[in-house]
């Protein structure tokens, strides 16, 4: 299993996992307070929503989730032979979700993206406090981890 992230901030949660659902015939595939995320089997897609009132309408960041830490792993070094330079972060908190993933640095125009698969769900949105949160992806896009 391979499929590509979108991770957009919303203005209204609520509102924008009514249109979600409607627009891709789908319930989502997890909610809760200031997320959602809803998992399209085709075309394969991972939407990710975040309340980030005043935000809505852009883009948070960008990933390919794959199926084990063995193909983050195999990504990597995909990557690292293609000149791409990465920060890596294993056991993260960070989306509701206990995560092994690499954020890929360099895009032209700063796009974030992440190569990630999720270990296990968690209780919270953020990491506990003092540890690292998405490579502060979140933290600079959205604010919603670690404020």
């Amino acid at each position: 299993m391979s499929r590509i992230q979108l991770a957009l901030n919303v203005d209204n949660l609520d509102e924008s996992v009514t249109f979600y659902a409607r627009l891709l015939g789908i319930r989502p595939a997890k909610v809760e307070s200031g997320y959602a995320n809803f998992s399209v089997d085709e075309p394969p897609l991972k939407l990710v929503l975040i309340e980030s009132p005043g935000r809505g309408g852009s883009v948070d960041h960008l990933g390919i989730e794959v199926a084990d830490a063995a193909a983050v792993d195999s990504e990597q070094a995909r990557m690292a032979g293609a000149g791409l330079a990465s920060i890596d972060e294993r056991g993260v908190v960070c989306c509701y979700a206990e995560q092994d993933k690499f954020w890929v640095q360099g895009a032209p125009d700063g796009e974030r993206w992440e190569v990630y698969t999720v270990l296990a769900d968690a209780a919270t949105f953020c990491p506990p406090e003092g540890t690292e949160c998405c490579g502060d992806a979140l933290v600079e896009t959205s604010g919603r981890c670690c404020a």
